[in-house]
């Protein structure tokens, strides 16, 4: 039996660019980008055995289409890993990605695994399109078809007509709940094109971002560079009429994928690397399925609480901008919390929100963000369809 808790060590981090919707990722297979990722980490650390590798966990959100029967083991075998190399695929939605860092963590902590490589894909481009199955044969009549891309599908009549409600409905409400103006969720919005812009521009990504093969995409391609507070106050509310969400306040559709090496102390020698950030303590919590987007509010202050840290020892954070009204909402819930701090290379309202990529994007995305500081506290966090919220603490 282990008789300690082991530190756990993120090593590297990498993601592909994120691709728009029908865009430079969209003839990319998702088990592909995520055997790419795979790959990545494991060129970028060669003193390290592939065989080490104890096992592989990756997020994904939909699991109807390409990425069906286990993506993480798919993974393994198309990035070329020795096949006793085991993987297994995890599903907490939005932040599935951070469910899967999460659930190495664990695993290395308390002894079960060395090295572990952790991550997410999502390709809401390939979604396919379902049929349920009839209840009897040779039905006469028309039978529904379901978009797997984004949100709800044959939602179970017994749930409350309130908790089902469209995930833009949900922003509407939280932007209803907290007095979020159209003009601050733009505002918003424009300041998350205009920090990725500028960290594009300054190479700020060069040390995580790994192009993928066959696609000539280089940078993250939702990013608009040119737009204006004018131009998004132009757009239509998406989700209510005389509402406030539009297709510019809000995260897009995307594809993408993201991966982390994680390792103890004996994995971490076998690398021969120094690492990016340790991880601390982490939470998860549930919130109204309507309301989700205010999901990271008690998560984060459980897991702080845990880290024995508060939002003023933050030196980074990286919060998921599903909507500019949800993270409105949170930041609202956390005035102690220096705004300047938060996503300071934009998120996922300019770079995109590749469901089962974007937690460990995140993760990945603090871990920089530490290594590049040389010492401070960071978190990831989330919210998550169905009401839900999750945060990790990572230090350095």
């Amino acid at each position: 039996m282990n008789d300690r808790i082991r530190d756990v060590y993120i090593v590297d981090a990498v993601r592909t660019p994120v691709g728009k919707y029908g865009g430079g990722l969209s003839r990319v297979r998702p088990d592909d980008l995520a055997a790419h990722v795979v790959r990545s980490l494991v060129e970028r650390t060669p003193a390290l055995d592939p065989a080490r590798i104890d096992d592989v966990v990756f997020g994904n959100a939909n699991g109807a289409g390409e990425e069906n029967r286990d993506v993480a083991r798919m993974a393994v075998l198309l990035a070329g890993l020795p096949v006793t190399v085991p993987g297994t695929t995890v599903n907490r939605l939005c932040a599935s990605g951070l469910e899967a860092v999460v659930q190495a963590a664990r695993a290395i902590a308390v002894g079960d695994a060395s090295v572990v490589l952790a991550g997410g894909v999502e390709s809401m481009s390939r979604a396919p399109w379902v049929l349920p199955k009839p209840e009897r044969a040779f039905p006469a009549g028309h039978q529904q078809m379901y978009s797997t891309t984004l949100g709800w599908r044959m939602t179970n009549p017994r749930l409350p007509a309130e908790w089902t409600v469209a995930l833009g409905e949900g922003a509407e409400l939280i932007a209803e709940k907290y007095g979020i103006d159209r003009t601050a969720q733009d505002a918003f919005a424009l300041e998350s094109h205009r920090k990725a812009a500028r960290a594009w521009r300054e190479g700020r990504y060069a040390a995580e971002v790994v192009e993928v093969p066959g696609s000539d995409l280089t940078r993250d391609e939702s990013i608009r560079d040119t737009t204006s507070a004018e131009a998004l106050a132009a757009l239509a509310p998406a989700f209510r009429a005389g509402g406030s969400v539009t297709a510019g306040n809000s995260s897009p559709l995307n594809d993408g994928a993201a991966a982390l090496l994680l390792c103890d102390e004996e994995g971490l020698r076998a690398t021969g690397r120094e690492p990016l950030a340790r991880v601390g303590a982490g939470a998860v919590t549930g919130i109204e399925p309507q309301l989700f987007g205010l999901g990271p509010v008690e998560a984060v202050r459980r897991a702080l609480a845990r880290s024995g840290r508060t939002l003023a020892d933050l030196a980074t954070v990286e919060l998921n901008e599903a909507f500019a009204a949800q993270a409105l909402g949170c930041l609202a819930a956390w005035p102690e919390l220096d705004p300047a701090k938060v996503n300071p290379r934009g998120g996922a309202i300019a770079i995109g929100h590749p469901l089962g990529a974007s937690g460990a994007r995140l993760a990945g995305a603090v871990a920089h963000q530490l290594a590049a500081r040389g010492s401070g506290t960071g978190l990831a966090a989330l919210c998550i369809g169905v009401g839900q919220g999750q945060a990790l603490v990572l230090e350095r």
